[in-house]
């Protein structure tokens, strides 16, 4: 007797799954390095598959997750297309939010718990302070994500009342033009275009100090939020390191060379490179995920981070970032002239590696200050 097959229900939008979401960033990395943005269908699909309500609070319908969870999911979208790990880890910048009054977020999480964030932060701008407010004019730099922002935010500065701190300032995308001049080698497709506002006033209760005291009693927002920021950028060199390490692995398994030599694989030189790349990649993986995971559970305990544990996030983060690079710096030099092509992966994952560590949040001075820590030396402002 004949069985009738059981059909699967085809995926929509509404029931894709994680792995299809990567299928279909690989299919599209080429246009969005095109475009020089991360597409809004694209945002639309991270959405359905959780990562703008990752950092959600769950009064208001998010998920709140543990960072380890969500860093592991920028990791894997980063492996597949930097600029996408890069736009999609933007979803914890959430965190943020939770210092705003409660009746703003609840204004804000209204009609659903995915909410797209994006901010020019820097430079910070003046603001004149009106009745009931801030008019908020001026121009900022790297809003990465901000084509497919649900809000926008923008620095300026505080008064006595935030202690000198610089605010932040919410605004709807219709009161903001976006300055489309993103014209880079690596991370290409992140649209981290600039921000220009002029006379919009922003209400006080939709201004925030960025790491300031949350109104959300939550684990999540009890982490150390600066070091998270550092950590979902740093996360995304993880992936490209991965990345480039196994098509390193994949192509030295290959067919000889055009000249009749051995195999890369066949070469004691390739084996001996290619497996301490491996060893120091994961070596920096494991630090980065035990500190995110030890710093979780002392604020799930109730308790507050110390400032050496923190330290510690802040340098596993610079430290995961220049290990990425440098697995893909060992996979290039390995893979001989077929990786100067320009259409070749190992390309893409070298001007990608490149970027991350020359944000400020990933720089050499972040060994220094997170020294300073450990030993008891006061760091620079703002470091914890």
């Amino acid at each position: 007797m004949t069985k009738t097959p059981v059909l699967e229900p085809p995926e929509t939008a509404a029931n894709l799954s994680f792995e299809t979401v990567l299928d279909h960033v690989a299919a599209r990395r080429q246009e969005f390095a095109e475009l020089k943005y991360v597409p809004r269908d694209m945002i639309e699909e991270f959405k359905q598959v959780g990562i703008y309500r990752a950092a959600t609070p769950r009064r208001f319908g998010g998920d709140a997750l543990p960072p380890s969870e969500f860093l592991r999911m920028i990791e894997r979208i980063s492996a597949v297309d930097a600029s996408a790990g890069w736009v999609a880890s933007f979803g914890s910048a959430l965190v943020y939010l939770a210092a705003l009054p409660l009746d703003t977020q609840a204004e804000l999480y209204k009609d659903s718990p995915d909410l797209v964030f994006a901010g020019g932060l820097f430079p910070v701008q003046p603001a004149r302070k009106v009745p009931g407010g801030y008019e908020v004019s001026g121009q900022w730099k790297f809003a990465s994500g901000c084509k497919g922002a649900d809000i926008l935010g923008v620095g300026i500065r505080g008064g006595e009342d935030t202690a000198g701190k610089p605010l932040t300032a919410l605004l709807w995308p219709k009161d903001v033009e976006i300055v489309e001049n993103w014209d880079v080698l690596g991370l290409s497709g992140t649209g981290s275009h600039e921000l220009k506002v002029d006379g919009v006033v922003v209400p006080e209760d939709w201004t925030f100090v960025r790491g300031g005291t949350p109104t959300v009693d939550e684990p999540l927002y009890r982490y150390p939020s600066i070091a998270y920021a550092a950590q979902v950028l740093a996360v995304v060199n993880l992936g490209v390191g991965r990345a480039a390490l196994d098509h390193a692995v994949k192509v030295g398994a290959g067919r000889t060379g055009i000249t009749g030599a051995p195999r890369l694989a066949d070469r004691a030189y390739y084996r001996i490179d290619i497996a301490k790349a491996e060893a120091a990649l994961r070596s920096a993986r494991a630090f980065f995920y035990e500190v995110t995971d030890e710093a979780y559970a002392t604020v799930v305990a109730g308790d507050p981070v110390p400032d050496k544990l923190a330290a510690l996030l802040r340098l596993s983060s610079t430290h995961v970032a220049k290990a990425g690079a440098a697995a893909v710096h060992t996979a290039f030099q390995l893979s001989g002239t077929g990786a100067i092509y320009d259409g070749t992966p190992m390309q893409r994952y070298m001007r990608e590696a490149l970027v991350p560590p020359q944000h400020a949040f990933l720089g050499d001075g972040i060994y220094d200050s997170a020294g300073a820590v450990l030993m008891d030396i006061p760091p620079f402002p703002g470091f914890i």
